[in-house]
């Protein structure tokens, strides 16, 4: 991608694109002009066939500090339309991370505060190492969490989401595995080896059989009813089944090999 950002960082390493978020001054906090860059950023990646999978990252000491306060005095002073319009870029920036065709894997280390939250919610996968500490912190200064709360609650369920966005408190990575906030917290010397063998798993996997997996599972969680499904199940195996991939994979498994995107 040879687009430059002013507040993020994209490298394209093994097939793999990690997304670093890049203002470790203020410990990664985010402003409007990260939010458009990110929207911008993940479509680009949508489009790129030499990428399998994204890796969410904060550059330095933290993963994300939230809004950035500068740019929440100027939020302040807005009229509600200014703010709705704010807000909802906001709320595209995390559906856009929600629905882009890779896997999506955020890293988290350090704080993972505020609307940082629904950064990494909106990831497919989510790791920490022990030491991160999370708060979904909105209600703490009068506002709540609600752009982010989609995916929050997706993510740790109703009753979770009371427990930790009412009292806006800390937590731990392991609490937060508990809490399934995070798909796993691990030793910090143990977070990039953990990451890679993720990535390892993901890469023996077909890629265009993963982003349809991906549509699949938005679809029956998001926008079919029981009986729309049978329909759509059917039909998307139907031409899966029939693509050069899916034939690819299925050879592959009769002949007892290794596919041909294993090996690239």
């Amino acid at each position: 991608m040879p687009q430059k950002y002013k507040t993020i960082e994209v490298e394209i390493k093994n097939r793999v694109a990690t997304v670093w978020l890049n203002r470790p001054e203020v410990h990664n906090a985010f402003n409007n002009v990260m939010i458009k860059e990110l929207i911008e950023c993940f479509r680009q990646l949508n489009d790129l066939n030499n990428v399998i999978a994204v890796i969410l990252r904060g550059k330095e000491k933290s993963f994300c500090a939230g809004a950035d306060l500068n740019w929440m005095r100027n939020v302040a002073k807005y009229s509600y339309q200014e703010n709705f319009n704010e807000s909802r870029e906001l709320s595209e920036c995390f559906f856009t991370i929600y629905t882009c065709k890779k896997p999506t894997i955020a890293v988290a280390h350090g704080v993972v505060l505020g609307g940082a939250n629904g950064l990494l919610a909106a990831c497919d996968l989510a790791y920490c190492d022990d030491n991160t500490t999370f708060s979904l912190s909105e209600v703490k200064i009068g506002i709540i969490p609600a752009c982010m709360s989609p995916y929050a609650i997706k993510r740790i369920g109703e009753y979770g989401a009371k427990d930790l966005m009412l009292t806006g408190r800390k937590i731990k990575g392991k609490e937060a595995e508990w809490y399934r906030l995070v798909n796993k917290s691990v030793e910090t010397e143990k977070l990039d080896e953990y990451v890679d063998s993720v990535i390892s798993i993901l890469s023996t996997s077909g890629p265009k059989a993963v982003s349809h997996c991906k549509n699949l599972i938005y679809n029956i969680s998001n926008v079919l009813s029981l009986d729309e499904v049978h329909d759509f199940t059917a039909k998307i195996i139907a031409e899966i089944r029939a693509s050069e991939e899916g034939q690819e994979g299925m050879a592959a498994f009769l002949e007892k090999r290794k596919p041909k995107w294993a090996n690239e």
